[in-house]
């Protein structure tokens, strides 16, 4: 997609386009901006800079004598500006290629560079016209979709009536969605959700990808649904101020920074006790067949069924035994693995199912101080939920992959939401429920460590590693219980290591 060339009315213009382009860029591109002196292009850097910096204030000095300015930001950042430089072989010295490696470049009067600059440097031109500037963009289409998919946010920003807001970087997850904090005139914050509809990876099986298969989401429809159906079965949710369906945007309301754990990451007692109670209100709503989608259509929710357990737990043998082995796994294991679990799942066929949100935990958990009852919980992870067994959502709350629940803690969460159970239907069976979360907890640890060495190896994210040997606890803990023994014996024969000394 080619971007248009664009008036520049202001300085202030300028500075939300060095916003948006930092919100654009990737380590390995090479910026560079063309235009002669008073141009803008010192504006556009500095605003780039302290973007990406989430720093309006910091301090972003013009490189003219020193010729390069390093800075260590989310992503490594190194201004250049050659108007003093004699020759183009001297940015070899000056350490072009190195700061290409470790992050982004940026680098003004690139025409003294002569040929020295990559083969896909992203060009920016700015030029004076009437009362403002004109700029326009060149490189490699890669890189201009990216720039095009940022202006058009800006654009809807514009269109919600949030066009001069101060974009920030502020999370990617281990999804392809992207989020932002906006920061408004008067203090006020406010969150962008940024997830384009992406069609990842193979077709696996039957003719469709490992997505549809599980049955994640693959755009914002589900979000948008499910937060109005949420909010009003009395669950604290952002409320969504705008959203644009067919381009995966979401402009939604900030809902603070605490959350179950303290600025420690130590968990906090009562708020945990309130994560859990509000799973027992979860799992008594009446579940319509679809639910309507604010600005057009249904969304079904789907079934979390024994295709889409099948391919989760799939993903350990895919990538986190290759890893722990060193080698491919033997078919026979393969077999054998796929065996237990199989018949683990047949069995969940009877059990109690409900509203699955997939990702109950604390990272997703926001704690809200003003309201009462399950609404001091704020839930903003959701547009995965499924139809499935009720057990799934304790474990992932009681086994959470970023922040060590001790066992006994955990079982005093899982004894209150038994006890509430109980309490509001004499049928709850508290021995098969703990047997029907064994096999989740199992399950779900068993995914995730796929997942995370799946995030490190296919899509370059290596933070979740860190995270490994808490879910290999995790696992190790769920196996103990009776129905789980032939898994414990079926990992032992896969070389994973089970006693408590690993």
């Amino acid at each position: 997609m080619a971007v248009s060339p664009r008036f520049l009315a202001d300085e202030e213009a300028t500075i939300r386009l060095g916003q948006d382009l930092a919100l654009a860029i990737r380590p390995g591109d090479c910026l560079a901006l063309h235009g002669d002196l008073g141009a803008g292009k010192s504006t556009l850097a500095r605003a780039l800079i302290r973007c990406m910096a989430d720093d309006p204030a910091l301090d972003v000095p013009s490189p003219t004598f020193t010729l390069v300015q390093s800075y260590r930001l989310r992503i490594a950042l190194a201004h250049f500006d050659l108007y003093r430089i004699a020759d183009p072989a001297e940015l070899v010295e000056l350490g072009l290629d190195e700061a290409l490696a470790e992050g982004a470049v940026l680098v003004e009067w690139p025409e003294r560079a002569g040929a020295e600059l990559p083969a896909d440097t992203i060009h920016i031109r700015l030029g004076e016209e009437a009362d403002g500037r004109r700029v326009s963009f060149d490189g490699p289409q890669e890189a201009l979709d990216r720039i095009a998919r940022s202006l058009r946010i800006r654009a809807f920003l514009e269109a919600s009536g949030h066009g001069g807001a101060e974009r920030r970087f502020l999370i990617g997850d281990a999804s392809a969605r992207i989020y932002e904090t906006l920061h408004l005139p008067g203090g006020k914050t406010e969150l962008l959700m940024n997830a384009p509809r992406r069609e990842i990876g193979p077709v696996l099986r039957d003719g469709k990808r490992y997505a549809q298969i599980a049955h994640s989401a693959e755009d914002i429809a589900p979000f948008i649904a499910l937060d109005r159906f949420l909010e009003q079965c009395g669950f604290r949710v952002p409320a969504i101020i705008a959203h644009d369906l067919a381009d995966g945007l979401a402009l939604i309301e900030h809902l603070g920074d605490d959350r179950i754990i303290d600025d420690q990451g130590k968990l906090v007692t009562d708020r945990w006790e309130t994560a859990i109670d509000g799973l027992v209100v979860l799992h008594r709503l009446d579940i319509p067949e679809s639910i309507p989608i604010p600005g057009g259509g249904d969304h079904v929710i789907p079934p979390f069924d024994p295709d889409a357990m099948m391919i989760e737990v799939e993903l350990f043998l895919d990538w986190y035994l290759p890893f722990r082995r060193g080698s491919a796994v033997p078919a026979a294991v393969r077999a054998r693995f796929d065996d237990t679990w199989k018949n683990l799942i047949d069995g969940l066929a009877p059990v109690e199912t409900g509203l699955v949100l997939r990702d109950y935990h604390s990272p997703n958990i926001l704690w809200q101080a003003g309201e009462t009852g399950i609404r001091k919980i704020g839930l903003i992870d959701f547009q995965d939920t499924m139809i499935g067994p009720v057990a799934y959502d304790v474990a992932s709350l009681v086994q959470d992959a970023r922040v060590t629940v001790p066992p006994q803690f955990a079982d005093h969460l899982v004894g209150r939401y038994e006890a509430a159970r109980a309490k509001a239907a004499q049928d709850f069976d508290p021995a098969g429920f703990r047997r029907v979360l064994a096999i989740m907890q199992a399950q779900r640890a068993t995914k995730i460590l796929g997942i995370f060495v799946r995030l490190r190896d296919r899509d370059g994210k290596p933070g979740y590693m860190r995270h490994l040997p808490r879910m290999e606890t995790y696992l190790r803990e769920a196996l103990k219980h009776p129905v789980l023994h032939p898994l414990h014996a079926c990992y032992t024969q896969a070389g994973m290591t089970l006693d408590e000394s690993s």
